[in-house]
């Protein structure tokens, strides 16, 4: 079996970036499995990341044949060609800085902050089960076409992290976060669903901004779009 790599270090000039080509003496191996096997018998400075092994931790996600996956879940086809994350700067080879991508959480206060101390019923868990799930693994972030032309676009786990917080009976300050994902936030969303697609969790990014829109109509925002397309309307 045969697969592709893009390579990356800032040592290579004067191009940085290349495809390498491996062949793999294996039979329909885990992506994950095939990367330590070049590393440990072809060619140690391959560099890729990997935690769990288990699909849970996300550490290990790249992109296979420009489609997001978890290297530790997917099956590799012969002549697959395996490259980073989109959107992030890279470190080298397979591994991408997230930092920028994991501030967006801080931006927006997706988290516990006042919290009032309420009853759990098994019904207000549902509410926010889903959204939980999220790993973090970046799929969504990498996959979604608004960060190829705003780079301060939030990005679909933060937006799906806000509305788990504001849909959780403990939140105090669900105005606030409704408040800070207006701006680069909900409206600036194509609702491609592109995000839903690559997330391995099987969490819907798309439907959450969606759920967000509708409370923040509720508190009075609206679409700044929708304004726009109306002056255009009566320019007329």
């Amino acid at each position: 079996m045969k697969i592709i790599v893009q390579r990356y270090c800032t040592y290579r000039k004067p191009e940085p970036k290349v495809e390498v080509e491996y062949e793999i003496p294996l039979e329909s191996p885990i992506l994950l499995e095939a990367l330590s096997f070049i590393k440990i018998n072809i060619d140690q400075t391959l560099t890729f990341d990997s935690g769990c092994r288990s699909e849970v931790c996300g550490s290990c996600a790249v992109r296979v044949n420009g489609r997001e996956k978890l290297s530790c879940g997917y099956k590799l086809q012969d002549g697959d060609v395996i490259t980073p994350l989109s959107k992030l700067p890279i470190i080298k080879d397979l591994v991408v800085e997230a930092d920028a991508s994991f501030m967006t959480l801080v931006k927006t206060r997706a988290f516990l902050e006042e919290q009032k101390i309420v009853k759990q019923t098994k019904e207000d868990e549902k509410l926010i089960e889903r959204q939980s799930d999220c790993i973090l693994c970046n799929s969504c972030f990498s996959s979604c076409p608004v960060l190829e032309v705003n780079k301060e676009f939030l990005g679909p786990f933060t937006l799906t992290r806000v509305l788990r917080y504001t849909n959780d009976k403990r939140c105090e300050d669900e105005k606030q976060k409704i408040d800070l994902v207006q701006q680069n936030g909900i409206w600036d969303c194509t609702l491609c669903g592109e995000c839903s697609a690559v997330c391995p969790q099987n969490i819907d990014p798309k439907m959450d901004i969606m759920n967000l829109r509708a409370k923040s109509a509720k508190y009075g925002y609206i679409d700044p779009n929708f304004g726009q397309n109306l002056d255009f309307g009566l320019s007329f």
